[in-house]
């Protein structure tokens, strides 16, 4: 993919990871395209492209191969996008013919490996615990925090407030998603997950991102939920999410919270000069 082969447009990607959707921007070689103006113009469904989040591509140094950009639907930033990783990383190790990769995130440097030739596995780094570093307002036990329901807080480079129910799939997704998101203990607003146990090393998962709303996954918030009900004593440190797009793999080892699951590669396009024109 090169965005500096198409001067007329600007060229994209278009990838998903268990249903978690996403546009891919190639900026590398060319400095950054991306503002909030322009990520929220894609991510409209009817009138851009519509994305859960965007990956920008730049070049790496500091010893990474590659940095990456995440940016949520409403133009605001995410600092992190574990799905998205793993769609990039599969993206430019067949491009590099590579089997590791060092990404540059906000989150940190990100290792992506692919395991005996199938699926990508990337690092998404140690899970924040304390609570200024999840972050909240103030400080609280993150394993049952204040809160009805006494949800478990988990940092993951993005926010994120777990639940846990009896079951995961009558839960009103559409009203207490937007309810938690914006709670005043979350001073940079939060994903929201509920989850349920269908077994010692398997969860349901159904997910509320901050930015974005419902989605089918997410890559760090399943991250945040395999830690906290590991916590919990609910499960072991390797588990199988059930998502609304599939299935996603963790395992939270001494180096960090490692992350898979299924890679798509829809199709690719251009963003045509008249589109590019109209963004505010």
């Amino acid at each position: 993919m090169n965005t500096r082969a198409a001067p007329s447009g600007l060229p994209f990607r278009k990838m998903h990871g268990a249903g978690n959707d996403f546009v891919i921007i190639d900026s590398r070689g060319r400095g950054a395209m991306m503002t909030a103006a322009l990520a929220r113009a894609i991510g409209e469904r009817h009138r851009g492209v519509g994305y859960d989040q965007l990956a920008e591509l730049h070049d790496g140094g500091e010893g990474a191969d590659l940095t990456l950009d995440f940016w949520n639907a409403d133009g605001s930033r995410a600092g992190a996008c574990g799905n998205a990783t793993r769609c990039v990383a599969d993206l430019v190790m067949r491009e590099q013919r590579r089997e590791r990769l060092s990404i540059r995130t906000e989150r940190g440097l990100l290792l992506a490996e692919r395991r005996a030739g199938g699926p990508i596995w990337v690092n998404m780094g140690p899970p924040l615990l304390d609570w200024h570093g999840v972050p909240l307002a103030e400080p609280a036990d993150t394993d049952a925090l204040p809160i009805a329901g006494s949800p478990a807080a988990v940092g993951m480079g993005n926010p994120h407030c777990v639940f846990f129910v009896d079951d995961a799939d009558f839960v009103a997704l559409e009203a207490r998603g937007p309810e938690m998101e914006h709670h005043p203990l979350f001073p940079q607003a939060t994903n929201v997950e509920f989850v349920s146990v269908l077994g010692p090393d398997r969860l349901r998962m159904r997910v509320w991102e901050r930015g974005t709303g419902i989605t089918l996954a997410c890559g760090s918030g399943a991250c945040a939920v395999a830690v906290a009900a590991h916590r919990r004593g609910l499960v072991g440190r390797q588990v199988a999410l059930v998502v609304d797009g599939g299935e996603l793999a963790v395992e939270w080892r001494e180096d960090g919270v490692w992350l898979s699951g299924p890679v798509a590669d829809v199709f690719q396009g251009v963003l045509s000069p008249a589109f590019l024109a109209g963004v505010a």
